[in-house]
C-alpha cells in the first residue's frame, strides 16, 4: 500500500487556478490534527502500525544548547521529535508536552519529522557567521529510529555538515546507521565525527520489555563490530543503569566482556535518571513488571530525579572497577578520539566484592 494514500491530512492535487502546472506536492493541512507549526501532513500506514508520523517543514533545525549546560556540546540537530523506540526510561519524554503531546503513548506512537531538515541545515551552515563548533545528533530523539528508513534524512544532514566543515558526533539505539557506514567513512576523512551506540544491557528480553521499539541488544553489539571493522570509532553511553535490573555485578560483567568483543572504542555509564515525565511513565511500568521493586524506587529516588548520593557513589565505583578490568579506563561512549588506552587492566578488588555500601540495606 502506498504511503501517500495513508495520508490523514490531505496534499496539494491538480491547481484550480488558469496557467497551474497540475503538480502534486505537499500543501499546508486542512485538517491538521495539532497545531504544529509548519504542518504538511499526517501519516497513518500499517507499516508502523500504532504509530503517526506529522510531516512538518522547519524554518531551523540547528538547535543552540543554553548556556550553563554540562552537555560537551553547543548546537545539535533533532531530525525526528518522539520516538517509535519507546524506551521506557527516555529523558526527552517531558519535552513532547511542548507540542501538546503527552510525555508517555504519544511520545511512542506520535512522531514529528522535519522533511525539509538537511536542506534548512545546509542553508543555517552556509550563513557566514556559522563557526563550525560540533554538532551533535542523538541527543534528544534517535535519528536512527525506524522513520529514518522511509524518510532518509540522515545522509543529506551528514552531507551537508561535512561539506561545510562542520565536525559532527551521532548517538544512537538504531542499525539503520548501517545503511550510512560508507557516508560516515567519506565524512571522517572532510571533519572529525563521533559514533556512539546507546546500549547499556545484554539481557534479551529485559531490552525487550523495557525498549521494545529498538534492535535488540545483539544487533546494536553486531553494528559496532561493523563500525570498527570499517575503520570507524565507536564508543557506548551503557545508560541508563537500571537498579536492582541491569547494576549487578553478573549484568556488568556481561555487558562489559560484549563490549569488549564488540570492539567498542569507549564506555561512558551511569545510573537512570527519573526526571518529571519520565518519572510517572517508568514507575507505571514498573509497577506492572516488578512491583516489587516500586518501593524500593521510591526510597531510592525519593522525590528527585537521581538516585540517592549513596547509590551513585556505589555503582560509579563498580563501574570504574569494570572499565579497569576491561581497559576502558579513561575513556568516553560519545567520543570516540577518547582511545581505549594500550596498557594493562588497573588492579582491582574482585568482581564479587563491595557489592553493597554500608548502609544501604534499608534501600535494598
Amino acid at each position: 500500500m502506498r504511503w501517500d494514500a495513508q495520508a490523514l491530512s490531505p496534499t496539494r492535487g491538480p491547481a484550480s487556478e488558469e496557467g497551474g502546472t497540475g503538480a502534486p506536492g505537499p500543501a499546508p493541512a486542512l485538517d491538521a490534527l495539532l497545531p504544529l507549526s509548519g504542518l504538511v501532513r499526517s501519516i497513518s500506514t500499517p507499516e508502523f502500525s500504532g504509530v503517526t508520523f506529522h510531516e512538518v517543514t522547519a524554518k531551523s533545525v540547528l538547535n543552540k544548547v543554553p548556556s550553563g549546560s554540562n552537555m560537551p556540546f553547543e548546537w545539535t540537530v533533532n531530525p525526528y521529535r518522539g520516538c517509535s523506540h519507546a524506551c521506557v526510561y527516555c529523558f526527552a519524554r517531558k519535552s513532547h508536552t511542548y507540542l501538546e503531546f503527552d510525555a508517555g503513548r504519544d511520545f511512542d506512537s506520535q512522531v514529528v519529522v522535519k522533511i525539509n531538515a538537511a536542506e534548512v541545515l545546509r542553508n543555517e551552515l552556509a550563513k557566514p557567521s556559522w563557526k563550525r563548533p560540533q554538532v551533535a545528533l542523538g541527543t534528544n530523539t534517535d535519528p536512527y529510529q525506524r522513520a529514518e528508513g522511509r524518510y532518509a534524512l540522515m545522509p543529506g544532514i551528514i552531507r551537508a555538515l561535512a561539506d561545510s566543515g562542520t565536525p559532527f558526533s551521532i548517538l544512537t539505539k538504531g542499525t539503520l546507521l548501517a545503511r550510512d557506514i560508507p557516508l560516515l567513512k567519506h565524512a571522517a576523512t572532510q571533519v572529525p565525527v563521533d559514533l556512539g551506540i546507546s546500549l547499556a544491557m545484554t539481557n534479551e528480553d529485559l531490552a525487550e520489555l523495557i525498549e521494545p521499539g529498538t534492535p535488540s541488544p545483539r544487533a546494536r553489539l553486531k553494528l559496532i563490530a561493523r563500525l570498527r571493522d570499517a575503520g570507524l570509532g565507536c564508543g557506548v553511553m551503557a545508560m541508563p543503569i537500571l537498579p536492582w535490573l541491569t547494576d549487578s555485578d553478573e549484568a556488568l560483567d556481561s555487558l562489559f566482556t560484549e563490549l569488549t568483543t564488540a570492539g567498542a572504542t569507549g564506555v561512558t555509564a551511569g545510573a537512570l535518571y527519573l526526571k518529571p515525565g519520565t518519572r510517572e511513565w517508568y514507575m507505571t511500568w514498573l509497577a506492572t513488571q516488578h512491583p516489587e521493586l516500586v518501593g524500593k524506587y521510591r526510597r531510592l529516588y525519593g522525590q528527585g530525579s537521581y538516585a540517592s548520593k549513596e547509590y551513585r557513589t556505589w555503582l560509579t565505583g563498580r563501574i570504574s572497577y569494570f572499565k579497569a578490568k576491561y581497559g576502558f579506563t579513561g575513556t568516553s561512549g560519545f567520543s570516540h578520539r577518547n582511545a581505549r588506552p594500550a596498557s594493562a587492566p588497573a588492579a582491582a578488588p574482585a568482581a564479587g566484592a563491595s557489592a553493597a555500601l554500608p548502609g544501604q540495606q534499608p534501600l535494598f
